[in-house]
């Protein structure tokens, strides 16, 4: 490249940090959404620095130079409009930044649901001393619904205490090194009687809209607890509701709802068995630092011409990593 490229930025409520090493060797310019048009015009990359931002379908018509556009963010499915989709734009993601914090919080699910955490708390605040028992979690089940990276990471932590893990994907595998069997999500309803964790790490697709469906719900034990750190479209949350009121359903850890912020009309607030988290299950305290580190590292790459890591298929709407990955 004969000139400097062109860096827009657009930044969200968290002011965006670690562009040093990036506007030594491009120009920068940083904006706010309603300035992303300007920006982007003779832009050739766009930092989604604000992954939650919807400002990019209206602002598309003067991303004529745009070549690679990265987000910061695992999910890429609020940003895949048909123009973007279509186009020749390189798309990146967050891929591989969130897999430890997301596993740790599926980890923790479990524990909170497993010892009864929410209920002694409840007992806590009425200075209530009441033994109650808890649960072994060595020799319960899992299943992992998306075999990508946050999920492989998340059946390494739980196989290493004890709980046995499979997976489902896109395919089925036998043998895989992380989830020993992978079934095909198309058979979910029929592998999920004796789960006791069923647990959503799931990008949000056209192919995984209500993926777990009413029949699905209604094919878990009574004591299975549903852990959702994907998507909230992923789960027929009525579906869901319904099996909590009726007392049938052991539980559920949901940090993703179909409408966020969750309405405080929602019955999942009050429901004694579910405990909510306002999607910040990827979250940790190194998590900016990480992003900026990332997106560093890969312009750098992309000065070179390089290949560059965690490119989004924008037509499956994910990054592919290998056979029967969700």
């Amino acid at each position: 490249m004969t000139r400097r490229p062109v860096v827009a930025v657009l930044e969200g409520a968290r002011p965006v940090r670690g562009l040093e090493r990036v506007a030594e060797l491009a120009d920068i310019r940083v904006t706010k959404a309603d300035g992303l048009a300007g920006a982007l015009d003779g832009a050739d990359v766009l930092y989604l620095w604000d992954y939650f931002s919807g400002a990019l379908p209206a602002a598309w018509h003067a991303a004529g130079s745009l070549r690679w556009l990265h987000v910061a963010a695992a999910g890429v499915d609020k940003l895949l409009f048909p123009g973007l989709v279509s186009s020749d734009v390189t798309v990146t993601n967050a891929h591989g930044i969130f897999d430890q914090p997301m596993a740790e919080y599926v980890l923790g699910a479990v524990l909170h649901a497993a010892k009864g955490f929410g209920p002694l708390r409840d007992q806590q605040r009425e200075a209530q001393w009441s033994w109650r028992e808890g649960r072994n979690i060595a020799g319960t089940r899992a299943m992992v619904v998306g075999t990508g990276s946050i999920g492989r990471h998340t059946a390494r932590l739980l196989r290493a205490v004890g709980v046995r893990v499979e997976g489902v994907g896109r395919t089925a595998a036998e043998d895989d090194e992380d989830f020993g069997r992978i079934h095909a999500s198309g058979n979910l309803v029929r592998v999920v009687e004796d789960v006791d964790w069923l647990v959503l790490v799931a990008p949000l697709t056209p192919a995984t809209v209500n993926l777990v469906s009413a029949e699905v719900i209604d094919a878990m034990k009574p004591s299975a607890v549903l852990i959702n750190v994907g998507r909230g479209r992923l789960v027929d949350e009525d579906a869901l509701v319904r099996r909590l009121r009726a007392g049938t359903l052991g539980g559920a850890v949901l940090d993703t709802f179909a409408v966020e912020p969750l309405p405080q009309a929602n019955s999942l607030w009050s429901l004694p068995s579910v405990l909510v988290t306002p999607h910040m299950a990827s979250n940790a305290d190194s998590w900016l630092d990480d992003l900026a580190a990332q997106f560093e590292r890969n312009f750098l790459l992309w000065v070179e011409g390089r290949a560059l890591p965690g490119v989004v298929d924008k037509v499956l709407g994910y990054v592919p990593s290998g056979y029967g990955r969700a």
